[in-house]
């Protein structure tokens, strides 16, 4: 088991600090601090309503009595470029013999300083991004799959992917179906396997996925669940949406969406009709086959309790689907469609 501290400095709260808040929702005995200067003395139930009582701290060294051997990269920012203040964290951590986990663009394995020191410790860097090599170009596969395969998609950036994937992943597993899941980013990769998809050339993003579906598809398996990224309506992401989409060539659509939340990440307006999001996935994967959306999964966590309940409904009247929001609500009939569907 591994002891596990995070690193997010001013950046451990619900959204930025994605990757390490799935390692305290999802591996929380093996998380013992979380470093944010910026929150020190605070712990993680207090900041995100996950973890317990996993202490917050303001430095690397403050984290060492809690005897960590890995640190993790917490948040994701955007191009992935690090910080004084964070290399700084991570040469202390190298210092110490404790090994560094990153999902950055930017590997830290090339950097020489950095490598001499996880050497002379004997620590280890893993750059979770790093693309496969030799690449995997798409064939077509999925003409003659015989599973079924489902993709999660959002309306945009940070709406919950990979909470959901991972959660309709652990909920069907409840009931003794055998699920293959696919991470695409480097969260899902840290809890299972998969690909970072937006560090792969275009040419090759459908193949990897299309290579790893394969590669996990048992005789036994009732559904892989395949991590969604980006948006299709988002400028600066929707071409790993669409690589992801066409490596899938998914039988079955969740769709992900933020309520409290009108412009993307890149400050444009959402589509308002989410039917006609809907749609635009279902018309570019008409080319090739039929899919279709089971259901809604809502970030609600910006709202009472009395106002998501509401906004379930709405959505869940409005464009006829099983929707909830999984970690506030539970799965209600969402669960239920995905499971009606493979059985």
């Amino acid at each position: 088991m591994a002891r596990f501290v995070i690193l997010s400095i001013d950046s451990f709260d619900y959204i930025e600090n994605k990757t390490g808040n799935m390692l305290i929702r999802y591996r929380t005995s093996e998380v013992v601090a979380i470093i944010d200067p910026s929150k020190q003395g605070l712990c993680s139930q207090d900041v995100i309503g996950v973890g317990g009582k996993i202490p917050v701290v303001s430095s690397f060294n403050e984290s060492k009595q809690y005897k960590p051997d890995t640190l993790v990269i917490g948040n994701a920012p955007q191009g992935g470029v690090l910080g004084a203040d964070v290399k700084g964290e991570l040469i202390s951590a190298l210092s110490f013999g404790v090994n560094v986990i990153s999902g950055m663009h930017h590997f830290l394995s090339k950097d020489k300083k950095m490598l001499n020191i996880a050497k002379q410790n004997n620590a280890k860097i893993l750059d979770l991004r790093r693309p496969p090599s030799p690449p995997h170009f798409p064939k077509g596969t999925w003409k003659e799959r015989s599973k079924p395969v489902l993709l999660v998609v959002g309306s945009d950036c940070d709406t919950g992917k990979m909470t959901t994937a991972w959660e309709i992943k652990e909920r069907l597993s409840a009931y003794n179906k055998n699920i293959e899941f696919i991470g695409t980013g480097q969260t899902g990769i840290l809890l299972s396997k998969g690909v970072a998809i937006d560090a792969v050339v275009a040419d090759f993003m459908a193949g990897e996925v299309e290579y790893l579906i394969d590669k996990h598809i048992k005789s036994d398996t009732d559904l892989v669940v395949v991590e969604g990224q980006g948006s299709i309506t988002n400028y600066a992401y929707s071409g790993v949406t669409l690589g992801l989409l066409h490596g899938c060539m998914p039988d079955y659509l969740v769709l992900t969406h933020d309520v409290a939340r009108d412009k993307d990440v890149m400050g444009h307006e959402i589509p308002p009709d989410l039917g006609n999001f809907m749609k635009i996935h279902i018309d570019l994967m008409a080319p090739f086959r039929e899919t279709r959306f089971l259901g809604i999964n809502l970030l609600t966590f910006a709202l009472s309790e009395e106002e998501a309940i509401e906004q379930v409904s709405y959505y869940k009247t409005k464009y006829e689907l099983p929707t909830t929001d999984l970690i506030r609500f539970g799965d209600s009939d969402f669960i239920d469609a995905i499971k009606d569907a493979i059985e």
